[in-house]
């Protein structure tokens, strides 16, 4: 490892202003030197290194911290200290221990780890460290590198140590640095200096094939670097100029009292510290300094201050065992130690009932993994919450549990407290705010209605049980039975989804062994390349049994021979008994069991045959025959094991995050948490906003892994939001964009580790079902979205019939509940009475006036809206919440000189953009993109928005320079205007998907090719004359007209046809939203019509929701998720905007399935002076990838991508393009 000094020197200009005292100042000490511990050497001599220490220390659990009796150790090769000292010797503590130089923050003499240490670590001495934490990094080559030097060179090198992958996705997908070869990562000096991360020598071509980096450098502070995000962010004016931030103490340096800021300079740097200041920062980049975005790196010991979060640094962070879960399944023997990180020990000097103590003075390879989960609690850190059955808790399920009676409002101080331990921004109102409460919450199982609760709250979260359920959400048991919701056993006779392996009393070493845990000396990039094992090494495949050798990325030539591997206690770790395989448990001596053989689950003939596996792994490619056996070649195989992961079918559940909100608060004083730390005044929470069970998606990993179909799980998808020093909200909500210029909704393939035997992919899962029931399905599988965890926000977005409208419909604090909803009345019961109180009117609501809005659409800080013989507008509305700006929707930010973003037309009807994801597909070009990154190219449309006019026809406008963040170069104009033959006259609404545009006008439902964006061509026209609004779900659109909804089948864009059978009567159809298995359409008077469309072909009307005539002018829906519920949100014309709740807790029972059944209920309405039209369909959070192959969202990790068109289409169309269908039994 190398010193980096002075490699970011902004960092040097003005040190003080950077980093304020962190309150303990360091004590001069004066250390001997303490020599490093031998290899070997006589039991003799080994005593006399500990002839003081057990004076006091007179009993321990392994007196070399190893159990093999051939280690000779003393104390004090490992600690130091002075071994001479007896206990009747004067002042003996301190003369036999090594002091620190920060005795407070330590709580010196106390053995037990300190609270959030973080960065202590840097700046104590390595003397101190050694002689608290030996296998401490910065110390460990003195301790242990006698012995285990190429372990510790290793370990320094892994990605537990570096964070590479975290900190180089989260700059990556979030536009910080454009590198899918990671640069960053932690890596520190025995001085505790910020160092170079150096990896073993290798061939670079080798080192490509394999995903190794040859460096990482360390994170730079987010006060040097331009800000990562575009967002615009305006000064008000009225400051002295030159006057510096708050934090620097310092006032008008000149003197200048009167020279003010005159407002809005966009292109002035905030203060005069660099561009990475003020409100111009990466919100990202900050939260990775100071939230706790993870247990700290095993550079750093853990925070020691919750159930789920005790461990030890370094070598220690692994192999010495805490006290962190009282559930044996996640524990095993160490469960019953509790889970406050309390000691065991024999050492009569560990005091007994104190948090921050390991369980006994020993290293161990029984690792349960309770001690894994310390780390892998979170989402971008491998979540393996998933592997136990658990996922992250939402807010809502059993609320009256979890939060106070009485409204909590915390003062700033603290919630500051709390935030430290905890950095969700909801805890402050919650119950588990109280850590006596939050240590007791799995207790509360036994009396909960809605989920079940585990035992381990890292970073003081709560995380929920995955159950078993169907496609609506019933609960299910093993054999596939429904489960009362008010059954009282429920919990225990429905199947709880943890991995098989976990049912079968197996840990994380079980299957990760030296290479997964340790690494091998190389840096790797991604955890999926730096894996030495797969499945097949163990389970085999369909034509041989395993031959125990390890076949992963990261598996050394021919490949590790497990066969030699033994347990601690001595014994074999795999076994071939007669023709079983067993295999043994590393933490439980009597815990063995029989290895599955995939080899043997396909011959009828054996006793483990299994029909359902051979039927899967044994299909023909003859999608007409669909034959299936041991007489299918292995290359006419439908799944071949070099093309597909096993677990893609073998996984129960994936665990997708479908928004984090991210607020930075510009006046928080905090610590940074790497490096040299140091305090600074901003600080930004951590909200998890929606995390869904039943997203199964599919997309290709990358070449490193073979470019296998894997599973995809949304892993990121951020939101930021800004209050700089004057408490002014400077944007709000807005998603970053990545380095590739797609969205930075991150994806990618991934292992669930929900591994099971029963619970598993069914052919429907992938392919077309007979019954025609998963269409919504099929659309969530190949990323297109299903439009049900949309993200609407802080603002519903609404066109009037004289302008366009913002209306806060949910509180700013976390959690951000919807106004009048069911989490409301838990979290905010004050607030709640005051909007009952109110009539459940919403207070708060922003306008622009303008033409008739008869379509918008929010992207980034822009609202497009369709404005009739206004034409195309686009406004500014980014300081939607900023209290400086008193007109807080605009047109113009400035002179037109320097803006103009309107497009007259004739009649604008409707606009829409290919995606409401922020995109910028300029940063996707050059090699840097195409070869090393490995990133696909936008499709060009991409760069468009698409306008109707019901006179002019169809107007493309280039709007690419609106996401770039240079606000002096937006001058719209038309690319293109087309109406061939008048063929579009009356266009009235627009769909766009893939490169097709769905059209309504007089003429039908015209369907046009817009594969080259500028040369559009009629693809068909549907002849339905009154048509006024389309939607698409994967293979058909849903089309409303003067006789009420239409389906038609579009598997073919060219050939569409109506489904006759698929008519629903609806007196006044309008606009049409649909979410998964559900429709919504419009119906003025009647208010919405919800129609059930799990079968296409046979939708069905559920009910006209009005909501007792409260809704009455019924324009335009749309729905989305916000944490556990579904929203409804209407343009109700006359009548306002209203807010519909289709689920919750208290209301469906069910609302955890893939799509449950909605129970619409009013909570809340805005009241306009001018008719509501339309609204702004919330931020796509499931969409990956358009109709027709063109990716939209950030891919995290190299080479890997969502299915190409063709491979999407091979997996429900035949040769001749003829849909093939499948069955389950």
């Amino acid at each position: 490892m190398t010193i980096l000094r002075n490699t970011f020197p902004v960092l040097l200009l003005l040190p003080a202003l950077v980093f304020a005292a962190e309150g303990e100042k360091p004590r001069k000490v004066a250390y001997p030197e303490y020599p490093p511990a031998p290899a070997t050497q006589t039991a003799q001599t080994a005593e006399l290194k500990s002839f003081g220490c057990v004076s006091c220390h007179s009993e321990t659990d392994a007196s070399s911290m190893h159990n093999s009796p051939s280690v000779v150790l003393g104390c004090t090769d490992c600690h130091g200290g002075d071994p001479t000292i007896r206990s009747d010797a004067p002042d003996a503590l301190h003369k036999a221990h090594v002091a620190p130089r920060y005795p407070e923050t330590w709580h010196y003499p106390s053995s037990a780890n300190p609270e959030r240490s973080y960065t202590l670590l840097n700046r104590e001495s390595p003397e101190f460290i050694r002689f608290v934490n030996p296998s401490d990094y910065r110390v460990a080559e003195q301790a242990c590198g006698a012995c285990h030097q190429k372990i510790i060179d290793a370990n320094i090198r892994s990605m537990m140590a570096t964070g590479v992958m975290l900190w180089g996705g989260a700059s990556y997908n979030n536009g910080i640095l454009p590198f899918k070869n990671y640069l960053l990562g932690e890596g520190y000096t025995a001085d505790g200096e910020a160092a170079k991360v150096t990896g073993l020598p290798i061939d670079p071509e080798l080192a490509k094939k394999h995903g190794i980096i040859p460096e990482l450098y360390p994170l730079p502070t987010w006060e040097s670097v331009a800000p990562g995000d575009v967002f615009r962010v305006f000064e008000d004016g009225g400051r002295n100029l030159s006057n510096l931030f708050p934090e620097t103490g310092i006032p008008n340096s000149l003197g200048l009292i009167q020279r003010l800021e005159e407002p809005g300079k966009p292109d002035n740097r905030q203060s005069n510290r660099g561009p990475g200041t003020g409100g111009r920062i990466s919100v990202p980049l900050i939260n990775i300094h100071k939230t706790r975005l993870n247990d700290p790196f095993t550079w750093f010991m853990g925070t020691n201050d919750q159930p789920g979060d005790y461990r030890s640094s370094g070598c220690a962070s692994c192999h010495v065992v805490y006290a962190n879960d009282r559930d044996p399944r996640h524990s095993a023997s160490y469960a019953a130690f509790g889970h406050d990180g309390e000691s065991a020990s024999a050492d009569p000097e560990i005091p007994k009932g104190e948090p921050g103590h390991p369980l006994q003075h020993q290293f161990t390879r029984a690792i349960p993994t309770s001690q894994c989960m310390v780390c892998h609690m979170h989402q971008p850190n491998m979540f393996m919450n998933s592997y136990l059955g658990y996922t992250m808790w939402d807010y809502e399920s059993d609320a009256p549990f979890m939060w106070p009676a009485q409204q909590q409002n915390l003062s700033i101080a603290e919630q500051r407290e709390v935030l430290d331990r905890n950095p969700e921004g909801a805890v402050v109102r919650g119950k588990w705010a109280d850590l006596d409460f939050l240590r007791k919450v799995s207790e509360l199982n036994p009396s909960l209605n809605d989920t079940q609760f585990a035992d381990y709250h890292g970073h003081g979260w709560n995380f929920r049980a995955v159950q078993k359920r169907d496609l609506q959400g019933n609960l299910l048991d093993a054999d596939g039975n429904i489960v009362a919701n008010d059954d009282p056993e429920k919990f225990q006779k429905a199947v709880h989804l943890s991995s098989i392996h976990v049912d079968k009393g197996m840990h994380c070493v079980d299957c990760h062994f030296t290479q997964d845990n340790h690494g091998n000396g190389h840096i790797y990039g991604e955890v999926a390349s730096a894996i030495e094992v797969e499945c097949k090494d163990c389970h085999g495949t369909a034509q041989s049994y395993p031959d125990l050798r390890t076949s992963g990325p990261a598996a050394p030539p021919g490949g590790t021979d497990m066969r030699l591997y033994r347990n601690p206690d001595g014994k074999r770790r795999f076994e071939w008994q007669g023709n079983s395989l067993i295999q043994r448990s590393v933490l439980n001596p009597d815990l063995e069991w029989t290895l599955s053989l995939v080899k043997d689950s396909v011959d009828p003939g054996h006793a483990e045959y299994n029909e359902k596996a051979a039927r899967a792994k044994l299909m023909s490619n003859d999608v007409r025959k669909q034959d299936w056996g041991s007489d299918i070649a292995a290359e006419n195989l439908a799944h071949k094991d070099e093309e597909i992961e096993c677990y893609t079918c073998h996984t129960a559940w994936i665990t997708s995050c479908a928004g984090c909100h991210l607020p930075i608060e510009a006046n928080w004083k905090s610590k940074s948490h790497h490096y040299e730390g140091g305090e600074t005044r901003n600080y930004a929470t951590y909200n998890p906003q929606v995390a869904r069970d039943q997203m199964f998606m599919l997309g290709r990993r990358g070449p490193l892994n073979d470019s296998k179909i894997a599973p995809v799980r949304s892993s990121s998808a951020l939101v930021l939001s800004s209050t700089n020093a004057n408490r002014e909200r400077i944007y709000v909500q807005q998603p970053p964009v990545a380095a590739s210029g797609f969205s930075s909704q991150a994806m990618n393939p991934h292992f669930p580790h929900t591994t099971r035997k029963t619970e598993t992919k069914t052919c429907s899962n992938c392919h077309l079902s007979a019954d025609g029931n998963n269409n919504a399905w099929m659309s969530q599988l190949l990323l297109f979205g299903t439009n049900f965890v949309n993200f609407v926000g802080f603002n519903a977005w609404a066109g009037l019939d004289d302008g366009v409208l913002g209306a806060q419909v949910t509180e700013w604090d976390e959690p951000q509940a919807v106004i009048g909803s069911y989490l409301h009345r838990y979290a905010y019961p004050d607030n709640y009475q005051a909007h009952r109180d109110n009539a459940a009117v919403l207070q708060t609501g922003f306008t622009h006036k303008g033409g008739s809005a008869s379509c918008v659409q929010l992207r980034g800080e822009y609202l497009y809206a369709a404005e009739g013989k206004h034409g195309l507008k686009v406004y500014d509305v980014a300081n939607i919440a900023n209290k400086g700006f008193s007109q807080r929707i605009v047109e113009l930010p400035f002179s037109r000189l320097g803006h103009d973003s309107d497009v007259k037309s004739a009649a604008a009807s409707c606009v829409a953009l290919p995606t409401n994801q922020p995109i910028h597909p300029p940063r996707n070009e050059g090699d840097l993109m195409r070869i090393e990154n490995q990133e696909q190219p936008f499709h060009p449309l991409y760069n468009y928005a698409f306008v109707t006019d019901s006179i002019e026809g169809l107007i493309l406008v280039d709007v690419t320079t609106f996401s770039d963040g240079e606000v002096g170069n937006n001058f719209l104009e038309r690319a293109l205007t087309w109406n061939p033959d008048n063929i579009l006259a009356g266009a009235r609404h627009i769909t766009v998907a893939g490169h097709y545009l769905y059209i309504a006008a007089n003429s039908g439902v015209v369907i046009v090719n817009i594969d080259q964006p500028l040369q559009p061509v009629v693809s068909a026209v549907v002849p339905l004359p009154g048509a006024r609004a389309t939607a698409l779900q994967f293979r058909y659109l849903f089309v409303s007209d003067d006789s009420g909804l239409n389906v038609v089948d579009v598997t073919s864009p060219e050939t569409p046809q109506i489904v006759d059978a698929a008519r629903i009567a609806i007196a006044n159809a309008g606009r049409i939203y649909l979410a998964r298995t559900y429709a919504y359409v419009a119906a003025h008077e009647d208010g919405v019509a919800i129609v059930d469309i799990w079968n296409p072909e046979q939708p069905r009307l559920k009910e006209f929701f009005n909501a007792n005539g409260q809704l009455r002018d019924t324009r335009d829906v749309i729905v989305g998720s916000t944490n556990a519920s579904l929203f409804a949100y209407v343009a109700d014309g006359v009548a306002g905007l209203k807010v519909l709740q289709l689920t919750s807790p208290d209301s469906q029972p069910n609302f955890y399935g893939f799509s449950p059944e909605p129970v619409p209920q009013l909570i809340a309405s805005y009241p306009t002076s001018s008719p509501v039209l339309s609204l702004s369909k919330g931020l796509d959070r499931d969409r990956g990838v358009d109709e027709t192959g063109g990716q939209i969202a950030v891919f995290g990790r190299k080479g890997s991508r969502p299915l190409n068109h063709e491979e999407m289409r091979r997996l429900y169309l035949d040769a001749d393009g003829n849909p093939w269908y499948v069955e389950d039994e």
